[in-house]
């Protein structure tokens, strides 16, 4: 794991946030962006980690739509899954393995931000771009079966892994169909940490 306080100050300032990696998620990173970026990490210090994961996100990442909706925050040890349909963005929160929402979610598949929202999110964290908190806990008791991470996969694997990322798209696709949300789709995914200096998700093309 990286020491956050050995890293450049002014990377950290320029990349918004710096990012502590372990040997697991570097190899999943390189996996993920294409050769000359993986040579360029592979053969730099771990000084420069965070402006090198800003760099890459940068080209890798663009505004999900509808552009008058906030972005929404990624909660810390989970991740944020989301879906615009027809100038409509809903975003399906996620934990990881060992935490649970701090209010209960069995009744919310997703949030959404539209015009009908007035270009807000019907978060229940009033007044903020905050989906969800993901709290440490023994038990996950306030979500349903797909709202947390299997036990070690995180969401960072989830969304290098066109095959895991799908099935978790696929389920909140899959409610939407069921409430008559139709129409042209653009996929977006955002873990913790892993979404640019603005907040726009990376779009799964």
């Amino acid at each position: 794991m990286v020491n956050e306080e050995s890293l450049d100050p002014k990377s950290a300032s320029e990349s918004g946030r710096i990012v502590a990696l372990s040997e697991e998620d570097r190899t999943i990173l390189a996996k993920s962006v294409n050769s000359s970026y993986r040579e360029f990490i592979q053969g730099a210090t771990m000084k420069f980690t965070g402006a090198l994961l800003w760099l890459w996100m940068l080209t890798e990442c663009e505004g999900a739509k509808p552009s008058k909706c906030p972005p929404a925050e990624a909660p810390e040890n989970g991740g944020l899954f989301c879906v615009t349909i027809s100038d409509r963005r809903f975003c399906k929160p996620l934990c990881h393995h060992g935490y649970d929402f701090g209010f209960l979610r069995r009744s919310r598949a997703y949030e959404e931000c539209s015009n009908q929202t007035q270009y807000k999110w019907n978060t229940q964290y009033v007044g903020g771009n905050r989906l969800a908190v993901c709290n440490e806990a023994a038990l996950a008791i306030a979500g349903s079966s797909s709202d947390y991470f299997p036990k070690e996969q995180s969401c960072l694997q989830t969304k290098a892994n066109s095959t895991l990322l799908g099935g978790v798209m696929e389920q909140l696709l899959a409610k939407l169909r069921t409430e008559g949300h139709q129409g042209s789709q653009r996929l977006h995914a955002s873990c913790a940490g892993w979404h640019t200096r603005t907040g726009d998700h990376l779009v799964i093309r």
